[in-house]
């Protein structure tokens, strides 16, 4: 027998005033991003998995919890990320509208399992996508909203880390030597700081991306003096551009990290804050198939809500007031048009502490308690 309280691993109950910090963060953060003109969609919590998993990629679609449809008898999945179903919309239902075409979303995702940091399996997500245009203005934009919205949490602390997803690639089109190493072999010695192991395969002139990374100023000066071609160098000027208007928090760059951001284009980004383990967002451009075979250029982040609830953000000190049984329902009214909430007294025992309350009706006006 399964206790009565017991949930699956991973899973939990949000309880007041945590739920309630829930509500108000999601409220918050997709209220900023509508002030930028980001348009809000609601796609479902399941799809077809053949449809869901071919946005994903390999790891992530291991992520996908499946089951049966008893109607269709078809599998179907639940999201583990909220980002390709925004994709799908962009180029299926709203394909037609023009571009760039500028969405935002909120709602639960589930994964099979969670991680170290974070052994949660369901979390809140929500975010943006800009779609058809991954520019570097359209990434400004994209990285100036995400780190507005998480300031306009109370988060404290907030930093940022970029990286180059296809920098590796790029620069073996170029022509730098692989030597006897194979672009994969390069990509998994560069993701492992492995200085020796690139010399021993012939490809030590990917080696200066190593010690290029760190603070962005010092880490983009350093890459500036490489032999970059100029589409490389076109994207670091963008990426220095970006650095210099996020004067604020602290940035840094990590040009061949890869681990995540597998399926990213020139750049990505993940954010970070004070008391909060592991990432809050993670973000960046990357390419969308449309049902003809075509792509189409996208740039996006989302954020994780859970991680800022339990850091002690989104709590508001409601003002709750008790009312004695008897209170007349227009004095209740009042209050309540003037910001409090009530919580009406059903026996004449009531106690305002019991019910989270900070003041009691005394006559006609709350009185702390």
């Amino acid at each position: 027998m399964i206790p009565p309280g017991l949930l699956p691993e991973g899973l939990r109950d949000r309880l007041p005033p945590q739920a309630e910090a829930t509500a108000a963060l999601v409220h918050g953060l997709t209220a900023t991003f509508a002030s930028h003109g980001y348009e809000r969609v609601q796609p479902p919590l399941v799809e077809y998995e053949e449809s869901l998993g071919s946005r994903l990629g390999g790891a992530a679609r291991r992520e996908l919890l499946r089951f049966t449809d008893p109607i269709s008898q078809h599998t179907l999945a639940l999201r583990s990320d909220i980002t390709g179903q925004v994709g799908r919309i962009a180029v299926t239902r709203l394909a037609a509208t023009a571009r760039p075409l500028r969405l935002s979303y909120a709602g639960p995702v589930l994964r099979v399992r969670g991680t170290q940091l974070s052994p949660e399996r369901e979390s809140v997500q929500v975010g943006v996508e800009l779609i058809g245009s991954d520019s570097p203005a359209a990434a400004g934009e994209v990285v100036s909203l995400a780190v507005t919205a998480l300031a306009g949490t109370g988060l404290a602390g907030l930093s940022l880390d970029l990286t180059m997803p296809t920098l590796v690639a790029d620069l073996v089109a170029a022509g730098w030597p692989l030597g006897r190493a194979s672009l994969a072999d390069v990509q998994a010695l560069l993701d492992g700081k492995d200085v020796g192991g690139l010399h021993a395969l012939g490809a030590g002139a990917f080696e200066p991306l190593i010690a290029a990374a760190g603070p962005a100023d010092a880490a983009l000066a350093r890459l500036a003096a490489l032999p970059l071609p100029d589409a490389v160098r076109a994207r670091l000027d963008a990426v220095a551009a970006l650095v210099a208007a996020l004067p604020d928090i602290a940035v840094t760059l990590d040009p061949t990290e890869r681990h995540g951001f597998e399926y990213q284009t020139w750049i990505g980004f993940s954010l970070f804050g004070a008391g909060v383990p592991g990432e809050i967002g993670r973000g960046g451009a990357y390419a969308i198939v449309t049902p003809e075979g075509a792509t189409e250029a996208a740039i996006g982040f989302s954020l994780y809500v859970d991680g800022l609830v339990d850091a002690g953000l989104g709590v508001v000190d409601a003002r709750r007031v008790l009312l004695p049984l008897g209170t007349d329902a227009a004095v209740a009214a009042r209050l309540r048009a003037d910001g409090w909430a009530t919580v009406a007294a059903l026996s004449a025992d009531a106690r305002p502490a019991d019910f989270r309350c900070t003041h009691i009706l005394d006559g006609v006006e709350p009185r702390a308690i």
